[in-house]
């Protein structure tokens, strides 16, 4: 099941925060945030292909973000076969796939993560990365969900590369480097948040998001300001 008025209600922002703020940073932390809520998860994170590697770009949680990050390691789990086949990988209880992917099955066990499923994200014919949901306890994922999964991230990839064909590729790829480099000082940025605090790293995260937000500011913004200069939020 889905939050339907909430699906909407994402959708409607999507059609006004996007175009307005776009960078690939802000496009895929709204996805994740958005896909999360509106599904009812216990995280979502999304990898993008670079070089025909995925690499970990953003995620909702840090235990997404330590189930994405283990999928670039190991380039090996449900969101590198939903970017390799093109199809949607529904996993009812990834404790039962140790076979499968050893290494994947074994880190969401332990972050107490069993439902997942691995949307393919695609740009005109070309799979570009692949949307990560997590569930905490077993899931059996309806295609409603599924398609509710895939219309949030087709929308969020439609603002990825806003330019014409033969700009495309260029573009993405420069807006993934930025997005990594993002990453790098957002993860600093949130483990000093947490010790001035005295927080959770998903409670720092959480505090330097509504900072950003309240001043319409990008979240690397606040998050180099934190690292660079030693602001408290």
């Amino acid at each position: 099941m889905y939050d339907q008025p909430l699906f909407l209600k994402t959708l409607s922002r999507f059609a006004v925060v996007l175009p307005a703020r776009y960078d690939l940073e802000t496009v895929l932390t709204e996805l994740t945030e958005s896909v999360t809520a509106v599904l009812g998860l216990s995280g979502a994170g999304v990898t993008m292909a670079d070089d025909g590697r995925l690499r970990f770009v953003t995620a909702v949680s840090e235990a997404s973000g330590d189930l994405e990050r283990n999928q670039e390691q190991q380039q090996a789990g449900p969101c590198r076969d939903a970017y390799d086949t093109g199809d949607v990988v529904r996993v009812t209880d990834v404790r039962e796939e140790s076979a499968r992917w050893p290494e994947f099955s074994a880190a969401a066990t332990h972050l107490s993560v069993a439902g997942v499923a691995g949307i393919p994200m695609r740009l005109a014919d070309q799979i570009i990365g692949a949307l990560n949901l997590y569930a905490s306890g077993p899931r059996v994922w309806s295609d409603e969900e599924i398609a509710v999964a895939g219309v949030l991230a087709n929308v969020a990839t439609s603002y990825v590369v806003n330019a014409s064909k033969l700009r495309q590729q260029e573009q993405l790829t420069e807006q993934l480097q930025h997005a990594l480099e993002s990453r790098v000082v957002i993860e600093q940025a949130k483990g000093i948040t947490a010790q001035q605090n005295s927080v959770t790293i998903d409670q720092a995260y959480q505090l330097m998001r509504g900072h950003a937000r309240n001043n319409n500011a990008s979240l690397r913004l606040v998050a180099e300001a934190i690292v660079a200069v030693g602001l408290h939020v």
